[in-house]
């Protein structure tokens, strides 16, 4: 797959989907993936973090999927091979565990409070999931 510019825009969302695969942050990883290819720009995203602990959680490690993802001509042969090497009947577990944490969770932690500034303006019943989209959005509304 050809390279991102995240400093040009947001990677997809963090529900968004891949074909056939019902598995969070993973569109958003695979974007992210994309920016880390030669000719890409990562921007203000890192791999740690959600994404870092979704490959963890498929027991998939970053320079392998990096791998899969140039080498792939769509999303769908990635998630093909996603579920080829992983366990699919542990993505619900991992959907859930993603939807369960909220922005209360996080405001005692200044670093994260300093990374997501749009936390202050949330309710604490936000989930984190909700609090990326709306981070993206802040970051590239005026663009």
């Amino acid at each position: 797959m050809d390279a991102l510019d995240l400093s040009l825009r947001p990677p997809r969302g963090p529900r968004e989907l891949l074909p056939n695969l019902d598995l969070f942050m993973i569109a958003r990883t695979v974007d992210k993936l994309r920016a880390t290819l030669p000719g890409g720009n990562l921007g203000v995203y890192q791999m740690k973090g959600f994404s870092a602990r979704l490959l963890e959680a498929l027991d998939i490690s970053e320079d392998e999927l990096r791998a899969v993802v140039a080498r792939a001509q769509s999303d769908a042969e990635i998630a093909e091979w996603i579920s080829e090497h992983s366990d699919p009947y542990g993505y619900f577990a991992i959907n859930v565990a993603f939807e369960e944490r909220k922005v209360g969770d996080r405001l005692d932690d200044a670093a994260f409070v300093e990374r997501y500034p749009v936390v202050k303006r949330l309710l604490p019943e936000t989930s984190l999931l909700d609090m990326l989209s709306a981070d993206d959005a802040d970051m590239f509304a005026s663009r």
